[in-house]
């Protein structure tokens, strides 16, 4: 049966299970918090990045989330500075250029701060003189930092980014450094519809 489990990483956690590039004390790596056998992160998450994240042992099913052509819908949180104009969205939806290319158009909604968002460790530098909204954004490449890219291309950097969905999986009841085994849900058959 193939292993599926859903972690919610924490900041500052490398998205591998060791930490190869460190002198010294090493940073928290996967490792720390998972303790299943010949499982790998499908996608990764940057250090200073936070939320869902993938694992599996099948390769196939790593390749469908992870490959540009497959178009795995994949959903952020971004808190940014600034206030978002209307422009500044439609960019965004239209998609932007970058110094790899353009991007695919992005699915983008200003929201409230997400309900339950746990704290960040360590807190995010505010300024009081600019202004911070929350924004979520649905991509379906998932380039090397591509939402903190894409953001700033258009004069929104962004202060906290937190992936929240990736396919049909959702962060939904895990809390920083927890993780579930969902590889029932693998070969749970799909809801069947009612005939009208």
């Amino acid at each position: 049966m193939t292993k599926l489990i859903l972690f919610n990483k924490p900041y500052d956690v490398l998205s591998q299970f060791t930490d190869k590039g460190t002198v010294g004390s090493p940073r928290p790596t996967l490792s720390d918090f998972i303790d299943v056998p010949g499982v790998y992160a499908a996608g990764r998450l940057d250090r200073d990045s936070e939320g869902l994240l993938v694992l599996t042992d099948d390769g196939r099913l790593q390749a469908r989330i992870t490959s540009p052509r497959a178009q795995t819908p994949k959903t952020y949180w971004a808190q940014v500075e600034g206030d978002p104009s209307d422009a500044q969205l439609d960019a965004l939806r239209a998609g932007v250029t970058l110094k790899d290319g353009p991007t695919r158009p992005a699915k983008v909604q200003r929201i409230a701060e997400p309900p339950g968002l746990w704290p960040r460790n360590p807190p995010v530098r505010y300024r009081k003189s600019v202004p911070d909204a929350w924004l979520e954004l649905t991509i379906t490449e998932g380039r090397n930092r591509q939402v903190r890219r894409m953001t700033a291309a258009v004069g929104l950097p962004t202060l906290r980014l937190i992936r929240a969905r990736v396919g049909k999986w959702t962060l939904n009841g895990l809390a920083p450094g927890d993780w579930r085994d969902a590889s029932a849900e693998l070969s749970a058959p799909s809801p069947r519809r009612k005939p009208r």
